[in-house]
């Protein structure tokens, strides 16, 4: 994760480690081409290709690990994979559930029953066709595929009845995010025909999505060409795409400029030469929200006062500053400011206060330097770096780890200390029990949950999401889960892209990239 690695959650969506024999063939190929620059602007520059073709062409720095969906989960490679795969809904500019693959859906009376409709003459790249047998094949492997990622996002589905178009899901308790959840995070729908290979799907995924794969090299690249059969081609004015995995951030600004790429997802410290070098570059808005990792199972954050030390001794300016280059913001809740789960009332509960934090640590029975901890990390991490400082400034010696296989003792919470950060669900009920729950895979402390959560979040699941009141019951959910020893949020890094003047403005729908209507070169 290279200048600034930022570490989300890597089931779902970790950074995968760059190829050297990728990076060195992009390097090159940037290189010559910006010999060529001249007379690629002589020629009209990246406004279209010479045969009119509309290609995008992608460099990510997320560029996924596994095409499966349900092996990739649910962080931020769902964007690339939502190239390839389609989902029940999906979320528009406002973040609402929004119909995909299903064209309406209605609860029963309860709630605790929830019968989505599809689009008719569907059919997924493979021909099989897209009907109710394949949404159930798709949720039953969710929830039971050994490598699953998704299973923990699924507890409020029980079953799913195939009845033609129409996959009736079978609830555990009455639960109105339903149509939130199983959009394009949680569950990207494969055809169950190439699935029933997971590992094969692997390599070769299927879909239903607006694209289809032509040819896939693990970990490198990705060329995909249009679906005529997706439900919205019509809107779909994307010809081909080649998704290329994102070499050093030097170099995806140069091969922009260039016309090696002509869209990228990019670090905040790229920004500026970005805009100097004549591109767009645009904020997608997101969830994201970075956090220091508790586990209150283990000495000594087992002991409330030092917990509260530890949060009385971040300073999230210097995280902002530092990390973001101007474009993020200092964070204490999951969500940002202006959504309709952040909850005024819990802002700065916890101020910078290093005097404080030193005063609890007397209270608690420890002398400066007695604490020694050690703050695993996956790979380098100048977050790291900040945490060690802040802390030695209250008496906490900090020694930093690294850990290549990090995913394995932290998610088995074996881990005592540690950072995270993640994109969040479409969902706000998935993103409070993703943190806060006591099978939340962002809980360090698993089982702990903190007193009230389980109820709180009940009431919301009981609450429509048009219900008058929905607003009120969902930030007494994200207080509750606030109240959680195990996570100290520190700031939010924005989702930051970069695209040459030749690709037309995108959707701005929270944390996605819809391509719906997105034109190249005039195309």
């Amino acid at each position: 994760m290279p200048a600034r690695l930022t570490l989300r959650r890597p089931r779902a969506g970790a950074r995968p480690v760059r190829r050297a024999g990728g990076l060195r063939l992009t390097a090159l190929t940037t290189a010559f081409l910006a010999l060529l620059a001249p007379a690629l602007s002589a020629c009209g520059g990246d406004t279209a290709s010479a045969s009119g073709d509309a290609t995008l062409k992608w460099a990510s720095s997320y560029f996924p690990a596994h095409w499966d969906p349900v092996v990739a989960g649910s962080g931020a490679q769902f964007r690339q994979l939502a190239l390839v795969y389609a989902s029940l809904t999906r979320t528009d500019t406002s973040g609402k559930a929004v119909p995909d693959l299903a064209e309406s859906w209605e609860y029963n009376d309860k709630g605790d029953r929830i019968t989505f409709h599809l689009r008719p003459g569907l059919k997924f790249s493979d021909g099989t066709p897209v009907d109710a047998s394949a949404v159930k094949a798709a949720v039953e492997r969710a929830k039971t595929q050994q490598n699953s990622a998704l299973f923990g996002d699924l507890t409020s589905i029980e079953s799913v009845d195939a009845k033609g178009l129409d996959a009736v899901v079978h609830l555990t308790q009455v639960d109105y995010q339903i149509p939130q959840l199983l959009g394009e995070r949680v569950l990207q729908i494969a055809s169950p025909k190439a699935a029933a290979d997971p590992s094969k799907l692997d390599q070769q995924p299927v879909g239903a999505g607006p694209f289809v794969v032509e040819q896939l090299v693990p970990g490198t690249k990705v060329l995909l060409k249009k679906n005529p059969d997706y439900w919205d081609a019509k809107n779909i004015h994307i010809d081909d795409v080649e998704l290329t995995s994102a070499p050093d951030t030097a170099t995806v600004v140069s091969g922009l400029r260039t016309g090696v790429y002509n869209f990228a997802d990019i670090e905040p410290s790229q920004a500026k030469s970005a805009e100097q070098a004549g591109l767009d570059v645009f904020i997608q808005p997101g969830f994201n929200a970075a956090n220091i990792s508790l586990n209150v199972n283990k000495a000594p954050f087992d002991d409330d006062r030092v917990v509260d030390a530890v949060r009385h001794a971040v300073n999230r300016k210097e995280f902002v500053d530092k990390l973001t280059f101007g474009h993020g913001e200092a964070t204490d809740q999951p969500f940002p400011k202006g959504y309709v789960a952040y909850d005024p009332s819990s802002a700065d509960a916890y101020p910078y206060d290093p005097a404080k934090s030193r005063k609890l640590l007397v209270a608690a029975g420890h002398r400066s330097g007695d604490i020694a901890l050690d703050l695993v990390i996956p790979a380098e991490d100048p977050a790291a770096e900040i945490v060690q400082s802040q802390l030695a400034a209250v008496g906490i010696k900090v020694t930093i780890k690294i850990d290549k296989n990090w995913a394995t003792p932290f998610f088995a919470k074996d881990l005592t200390f540690s950072l995270y950060s993640t994109t969040g669900r479409d969902s706000a009920v998935q993103t409070l029990t993703a943190h806060f729950g006591p099978d939340g895979p962002l809980n360090l402390s698993s089982p702990y949950q903190p007193a009230g959560f389980e109820a709180a979040v009940a009431k919301v699941r009981r609450t429509p999401l048009d219900a008058p009141d929905y607003p009120k019951v969902l930030q007494a959910a994200t207080r509750a889960g606030l109240h959680s020893r195990a996570l100290v949020f520190t700031y939010s890094s924005p989702n930051l892209f970069a695209k040459s003047k030749s690709v037309s403005a995108l959707p701005k729908n929270p944390a996605h990239i819809d391509w719906t209507g997105v034109a190249i070169g005039g195309s």
